[in-house]
């Protein structure tokens, strides 16, 4: 995929499609581009967060540690972003994430991400939204599985 092939996925993206292009193509050059093959680890739960990732082709799972070993929580696709939360919140990754057959992602460092978030307010709405959409799903399977428990 070129630079321009890449801008061009990057501004169909609901994250980014308010950013400028000029800026895109900073974002699409400082980032890296990373294939993974079946079952290979993005990073694990409990890392340090440095960096986001942008889903590109293939598929992910976001897997969570329990006692009972690692459960599914999510499957990510191409266009999604995985890993903000450990750097907007400068906590450890909250998740195993896990390639799913052949992936491509683009790794976007720490300081990239803040500056575009700086640059473009938008960026951050779009990610509160995505956040809490995240959180009542984890709420709602929360319900499900106390639920459950009590029937």
């Amino acid at each position: 995929m070129s630079l321009q092939q890449e801008v061009e996925f990057l501004r169909n993206i609901p994250l980014f499609s308010k950013v400028d292009p000029t800026k895109l193509k900073l974002l699409a050059f400082a980032s890296e581009r990373l294939a993974y093959n079946d079952d290979q680890i993005l990073f694990h739960q409990g890392d340090n967060g440095d960096a986001a990732f942008i889903i590109m082709e293939g598929n992910a799972a976001v897997l969570i540690d329990t006692e009972n070993g690692a459960i599914e929580v999510a499957r990510l696709k191409k266009g999604d972003v995985v890993g903000e939360i450990a750097i907007l919140c400068n906590v450890p990754r909250t998740a195993t994430v896990q390639a799913k057959g052949q992936l491509t992602t683009l790794k976007v460092k720490e300081d990239t991400f803040f500056q575009l978030v700086t640059e473009f307010p938008q960026i951050a709405v779009e990610i509160m939204r995505e956040l809490a959409a995240r959180l009542e799903r984890t709420n709602a399977q929360l319900r499900d599985a106390l639920n459950k428990k009590a029937s």
